[in-house]
C-alpha cells in the first residue's frame, strides 16, 4: 500500500497512543513486528519524553509515531469549580479526604515549543495530534524535518479543515474508539458517528490518505476498514493487555471481564469527552456532567479519589479507557496482536 511504503513500514497497521496505558515498551515492540509503533507524549514533560525517545532510539531503528495534544488551556472558573468539589464533596468524605487539598493544576500539556525541540533532536518519522493542529510555527518546525503530520478527524468538517491546515494523513475517529474523541469544531455529542459511517464519508471528502480508527479488533474489523477505502487502520484496545503496555492491574482485568462490554463517554475525569468502561462515578454522576471544569482541569479532583479507590482494589474513581470492541484483549506479546490483526490483509 502506498502509505506504507512512503511510511517504511511493512502492515498498515497502527497502535494508538495510549497516555497513562504505555510508553517506550509497547511502541518499540509494534515498530519492530513491522506496525508503526506510538509514543503518547501528552502526560509527559520534555525531559521525560526526551527519556522515552531515547529508548525507542535505542532499540529500533523502525518509524515511530510521537502523540501530541494540541488544546488550549483553559482559564479556572471559580464557581464551575465550587460546583465540581461539591458534587464530589460526598466520595471524599466516604475516603476520608480532604477537598480542600486538592492540588490546582492539570497534568496534560498542549504541544509546546519545549516538546518541538526535543523532537527536533530525534526527528521521529510521523507526529500527530488530538484536538485540531498546532500553531502554524510549531507546524512548519515539524514538518521542517520531514515528519509525516497525522491528525484526528471526528467529523467530515474536520477532516475537510485538517486537510485545509496542513495535515498529510487523516485519523478517521469513529465513535467506537476508545479514549478522548478528538473533536475540535464543535463540542455537540451528536455529531460523532461510527467508524463505518465516517470512514468513507471522510475517504471522498478529502485528498489525503485516510487511517480508520475506532472498533477495530481483529483480522475482520481491518479487513473492513480496509475495504470501505482506509490506507491504514489504528488499533488502541486490543493491545492494552499485552505485557509491554503499562496498563494497571485493575484496568486489565475489566477489559478483560464482562464490565467491557458497557462503556460510555465520558467528561468526569478530565473534562472533555473519552470513551471509558462504565464506573461507579459514571453511574452516580451521569456520564457527561455540566459541572466538569473545562478539560483538562477536571483531573486534579479525581486523583486524590482514584488513588484512594485504587488502593482498595478498586476501579470505581479511576479512567478505565477502552472502545466498544475489547474483545482482542488478550495477555500476549504485542507482535502476536499485531499478526493476528495483519491475517485481514489477504496476503
Amino acid at each position: 500500500m502506498k502509505l506504507t511504503r512512503q511510511l517504511g513500514i511493512d502492515l498498515p497497521i497502527f497502535q494508538a497512543p495510549m497516555a497513562g496505558a504505555q510508553g517506550a515498551d509497547l511502541a518499540v515492540a509494534v515498530s519492530e513486528a513491522g506496525g508503526l509503533g506510538a509514543l503518547p507524549g501528552a502526560m509527559l514533560s520534555p525531559e521525560a519524553l526526551a527519556a522515552e525517545l531515547a529508548v525507542i532510539r535505542d532499540r529500533t531503528a523502525r518509524p515511530i509515531n510521537v502523540n501530541f495534544f494540541c488544546h488550549t488551556p483553559p482559564e479556572p472558573d471559580a464557581v464551575r469549580q465550587a460546583h465540581w468539589h461539591q458534587a464530589l464533596s460526598p466520595y471524599y468524605a466516604e475516603f476520608g479526604l480532604d477537598i480542600e487539598a486538592v492540588p490546582a493544576g492539570a497534568g496534560r500539556r498542549p504541544f509546546d515549543s519545549e516538546a518541538c525541540e526535543v523532537l527536533e533532536a530525534v526527528r521521529p518519522e510521523v507526529v500527530s495530534f488530538h484536538f485540531g493542529l498546532p500553531a502554524p510555527a510549531l507546524l512548519e518546525r515539524v514538518k521542517a524535518w520531514g515528519a509525516m503530520v497525522l491528525s484526528s478527524a471526528t467529523t467530515v468538517e474536520e477532516a475537510r479543515w485538517l486537510e485545509a491546515h496542513g495535515a498529510d494523513a487523516v485519523i478517521a475517529q469513529g465513535l467506537e474508539a476508545g479514549g478522548h474523541r478528538g473533536m475540535f469544531l464543535s463540542e455537540e455529542l451528536s455529531t460523532q458517528v461510527g467508524t463505518l459511517a465516517l470512514l468513507p464519508q471522510i475517504k471522498a471528502a478529502v485528498g489525503l490518505p485516510v487511517i480508520a480508527a475506532g472498533g477495530i479488533a481483529n483480522a475482520r474489523g481491518v479487513a473492513a476498514a480496509l475495504a470501505l477505502g482506509a490506507d491504514a487502520v489504528q488499533v488502541g484496545t486490543a493491545f492494552l493487555c499485552c505485557p509491554e503496555a503499562t496498563t494497571s492491574a485493575i484496568h486489565r482485568r475489566a477489559l478483560m471481564s464482562e464490565a467491557a462490554r458497557h462503556t460510555a463517554l465520558t467528561n468526569l475525569y478530565s473534562g472533555r469527552p473519552a470513551r471509558g468502561i462504565v464506573t461507579r462515578l459514571m453511574r452516580e454522576l451521569g456520564p457527561i456532567s455540566a459541572q466538569a471544569p473545562d478539560f483538562p482541569l477536571a483531573t486534579a479532583a479525581i486523583g486524590p479519589l482514584r488513588a484512594a479507590a485504587e488502593a482498595r482494589g478498586s476501579g470505581d474513581f479511576s479512567p478505565l479507557w477502552a472502545g466498544q470492541n475489547a474483545s482482542g484483549c488478550r495477555e500476549v506479546p504485542a507482535a502476536e496482536v499485531l499478526a493476528e490483526l495483519a491475517g485481514g490483509l489477504g496476503r
